[in-house]
């Protein structure tokens, strides 16, 4: 099987293009690894849509399916110009979260960047949750999948790895949800760090990002209808986020490697 490598501000997925195998979800668990194999946040599937120009199907690090992935998604966009598949700057994806439209930015005939719509996000109120026996305040955000936005002082500082899995599988997220430690550094400026569901620390979330600008926007941080900028550890995304809470995400994609893989 061949695979490409790329990555989203080292959000990094392994892409087929193709059917989308029945064993998508073992073998996802078997590439992810990043000691017995290419190692990855997980696998998505390119394929034909009789819906939109191309579908992705994504798989994480542990073998569930994930509905959308904000840096994939940009990925798939260069993926697909790069390699020929289209000579379109302006494309339609098939997600199971629904369709997402694409503008690619091209420089040199290669994509650079893109600009995703991302649909409209459904900010819920604030909610306490217990965790052994501490109270955590969080914002749950559905950008096509689950968020729990938590704002910090320090994001630096943020509890990821003892917190996000425990909130990750909590009881009031019956599916899992992915975790957002958000620190609002200015108007229309954060510092966000991400524990995601199925693939535990990442460098960066793209629907994460989209989710934890929604709340700020709710809770007045920061402003409908501008630019906002969105530091993760793997770079930097900008994020606009409508009056009427539609979102659009701006950010890099990259081309890592090429690689074949024996499956026995």
């Amino acid at each position: 099987m061949h695979f490409t490598k790329m990555q989203g501000l080292g959000n990094d997925y392994l892409y087929v293009y193709g059917t989308v195998p029945e064993d998508a979800p073992s073998l996802s668990v078997r590439l992810s690894d990043r000691h017995f194999g290419p190692g990855s946040d997980g696998m998505i599937w390119i394929s034909p849509s009789n819906k939109a120009d191309f579908s992705m199907r994504i798989f994480n690090a542990d073998g569930s399916e994930a509905r959308m992935c904000g840096n994939g998604i940009r990925c798939v966009g260069k993926y697909v110009y790069d390699k020929g598949y289209t000579d379109k700057t302006r494309l339609t994806i098939e997600t199971l979260a629904g369709l997402r439209t694409l503008e690619l930015h091209t420089a040199g005939g290669r994509v650079k960047t893109v600009t995703v719509e991302m649909g409209r996000a459904a900010v819920s109120p604030e909610k306490d949750l217990e965790v052994e026996g501490e109270k955590i305040l969080c914002t749950p955000v559905d950008v096509g999948n689950p968020h729990a936005v938590l704002f910090v002082e320090d994001a630096e500082g943020a509890p990821l790895c003892t917190m996000g899995p425990k909130i990750e599988k909590h009881p009031d997220f019956p599916g899992g949800v992915n975790v957002e430690f958000i620190q609002v550094l200015k108007k229309n400026h954060m510092r966000m760090r991400v524990w995601e569901r199925g693939s535990g620390v990442t460098l960066a979330c793209g629907t994460g990002a989209c989710a934890s600008a929604a709340a700020a926007v709710s809770c007045g941080s920061c402003d409908p209808g501008t630019p906002i900028r969105v530091e993760l550890d793997g770079g930097v995304l900008n994020i606009e986020v409508s009056p009427q809470g539609d979102l659009r995400m701006t950010g890099p994609c990259e081309f890592v490697y090429e690689g074949d893989v024996e499956l026995c």
